[in-house]
Parts: C-alpha cells; structure tokens; sequence
C-alpha cells in the first residue's frame, strides 16, 4: 500500500460505494498475520489457541497495556475480538478499512501520489505491531506528495473555519465568471499562435523565489498589456509564496483576462472557494485525482460556471483523463513530478497516434506546460499540436513581463 493514495468519495455514486465498503468492513474482521515475524504458525491446530487477553507492547520508553483480546484461527491468522474494541475506535477501524479499499481502486488506476501518511489503523487494532505500523510509510517519496500530505491537513483546518454551506452562501456575492475556454480560442484565432496563459509566481520548491519585487497586481496587468488570454494565480502558500488573497486582488483590480487558481486541489471544497475568490477555471492534476473525483469535480466546475483544466503528464494519466466525460481542457506537464526534471518532448509524445486522433475528435484543447522559453520552444509544442501554452518562470522573472511576452513568441501577440 506504500505506492497508492486513499481516494476522497466525492459524489454520490463514491458514497454509495464507500457506504458498501463501510458494510463490508463491519463483517469481516480485520486479520493479521505473524508469518512476517516469525515462521512458527501451525499449519492447521487441532484446538483453539489461546491468547493472553492483556498485551504489553513498548511504545517510546513506556510499556502500554493492550486490553484487545486477541483469538488464533485454525489458518493460522489472528483476529481481534470486535466486542472488545470501544465504539469510537471500531469506527476508525472502519473507516481505516474503506480507505484500503479507496486505495486499491486509486492503485488499479496507476496513481502513486498518496493522499496522506501510512500510519496504520488505529492502535487498539494493531495491538503488538503498534510500534511498527506508526513508523511505516511516514516519508514522502516525493515533493509532489510532500504538498498532498500538507495540502490535506491545510484543507482540513480551512473547512472548520469556512464550512461548504457557508461559502455556498457567499457565491452570490461572488463575481461573474467569464470564459477561459472562449478566450484561449479566440486568442489561438487572432494571432495563429498558441493563447497565452501567464502565470503570476513568486516562487517554486525547484527554483525558489523567482521574483523578489513581487507584486500580482502590476504582474498581472504587465501579462494581460503583453497580450496574455488568461491568466494563472498561484494559491498554494506553504511551497509556491502564494495566496488566495494575491487571486481577489488581481479579480478586484479590473484585470479582464479570466483567472485559474493554481491550487492543488484534493477537495471539491476548494473549487468552491476558489469560486468565491474570483476564479473563472481550476487545475485538477491526474496524479493525484482518481477517476471518480476528477469527474465529480468538473461536473461541480460546471455547475458553478468554471472551467477544469486537467493536467496529466504521462502516457497512463493521459489515457486516464480521455476516459472521463466531460473533459474540455487538457494540459501537458513537461516537467517530471518526481524528479522536476524537464523535458518539452514529452508534449509532442502524448499528443502522437491515437491519442491524438481521439484529442481531435473530441475537440479537447491542449495546454503545453512548463519548459518553455523561446520562440523555438513555442513553435515546436505548437507542431506538436497544443492550442495555449501556460508560462511561469520565463516570464515573471522578465524586468518587463510585457515585452517578456514578445521575446517568448517572437512577436507582439497584443494587437
């Protein structure tokens, strides 16, 4: 389970199989085994063994009585009596078990990203390998799931503060959307060149602060001056030097291009408060939505007027996303989310073949991401066959993002 992240029931259709889960759970008994410590387990008992009732396991220099008795079974595995464990914990318990099965599901789905720690069922469970399942799985294997694990403890704390039902009463008073997906179309056929999506970042964990005189608002004007169809607001704090408030500022400053909030998001509570805030599109990233969330999500996206931009950046992602309905928007990270290595190559692959023929036929819209610097750059992902481009780093770190612009394509994009 090392390699696969708990998946996050979102729609009906996920409650209702988490809601299965949750039945089945309550019917079977957890099982562990001690074939793994030690290779002394019977083949097949002729009698019950019996287990000491109070187990004493050595957890940070305290010794701490176990009152969970535990029962052999005639397989040899043992079992924790269900009538001894509190209320409360055989609720955790449960729900330790659907979120084993929500992993499964996210694994059979070639998703690696976990969504939170390892840590292990709760430790009236785990009774003598306590001590070992709190240590296991508690290091991110990399920066992408270093964010998730933060993001999922951040998300937590803002929905006690700002509850679903209170920012659905805020959409109201919340500012019209506009259309992200119209603009890039109609910038791809004013110029011929693919539709700019400026990225408005101060930072990033790969190259640090990018630009120290940072300020989104006059950024942002700069991009849009420059000829920029839309634009991208960095919201994550903890690792990009972002904000949900640099996002507010630029809608409330006039800015007429539409906004994506470049959030990473794992709730679909985010893209309601990201909608309150001012934004006209949302980033759903494939390496860490299962199916079922990333089509719930854009079905909420619809509903409140905004548009997805999916992002994959592999061959099995890739095929993932064109399996959804309702996808409109794609885009292509050059940038390995492991490693952060770079590669503009890995466009031109994803886009070959079928794939490229079933993008075509559907009538997605591609965005080539990341890597990207010089015309040459443009031109090639536009072979390829990208419509818009999304760049960052290139530009905010121009002294002049609007002529930053006209060197990224050669040209002046804004007549």
């Amino acid at each position: 389970m090392d390699s696969v992240i708990p998946l996050r029931t979102t729609t009906a259709t996920a409650a209702a199989t988490a809601t299965e889960a949750t039945s089945a759970a309550a019917t079977v008994r957890p099982r562990f085994s001690f074939q793994l410590l030690a290779n002394l387990r019977p083949k097949k008992p002729a009698f019950p063994l019996s287990v000491p009732t109070t187990i004493f396991t050595s957890h940070q220099g305290r010794v701490l009585p176990r009152c969970s008795p535990l029962r052999a079974q005639e397989d040899g595995s043992v079992v924790v009596s269900e009538s001894s464990i509190p209320e409360g914990e055989a609720l955790k318990i449960k729900e330790w078990e659907v979120e084993r099965f929500q992993d499964e599901i996210a694994a059979s789905q070639g998703i690696k990203i976990r969504r939170r720690p390892t840590t292990g069922p709760p430790l009236h469970y785990v009774g003598p390998f306590e001590f070992r399942m709190q240590n296991e799985g508690n290091t991110p294997c990399n920066i992408l799931e270093e964010i998730i694990w933060y993001k999922d403890k951040e998300v937590s704390q803002m929905k006690e503060k700002k509850p679903l039902i209170l920012l659905k009463k805020q959409l109201s008073g919340a500012p019209p959307t506009r259309d992200f997906l119209g603009a890039l179309k109609a910038s791809y056929s004013r110029t011929g060149l693919p539709a700019l999506i400026a990225e408005v970042k101060k930072a990033s964990p790969s190259r640090g602060v990018l630009r120290e005189d940072f300020n989104p608002v006059e950024i942002a004007k700069a991009y849009e001056k420059g000829g920029a169809a839309c634009l991208s607001v960095l919201t994550d704090q903890k690792y990009f030097q972002g904000s949900f408030e640099n996002l507010e500022a630029i809608r409330n400053a006039g800015v007429e291009c539409p906004l994506l909030c470049k959030e990473f998001v794992i709730e679909a509570w985010q893209i309601y408060y990201a909608r309150v805030k001012g934004a006209d599109a949302i980033l759903l990233i494939a390496a860490v939505l299962p199916n079922l969330d990333i089509q719930y999500m854009i079905k909420i996206c619809k509903l409140l007027g905004l548009t997805a931009l999916v992002e994959v950046h592999d061959e099995t992602e890739m095929d993932r996303v064109l399996g959804i309905e309702g996808v409109e928007l794609i885009g292509i990270n050059n940038r390995d989310l492991g490693t952060f290595k770079v590669d503009i190559s890995n466009t031109k692959k994803l886009l070959e073949g079928e794939r490229g023929e079933k993008i075509r036929e559907k009538g997605i819209i591609v965005v080539g991401e990341s890597g990207l610097f010089t015309p040459a750059d443009i031109g090639y992902v536009q072979e390829a066959g990208v419509k818009a481009v999304l760049v960052g780093e290139s530009l905010v770190k121009q002294e002049d993002p609007t002529k930053g612009i006209s060197g990224l394509f050669g040209k002046d994009i804004s007549c």
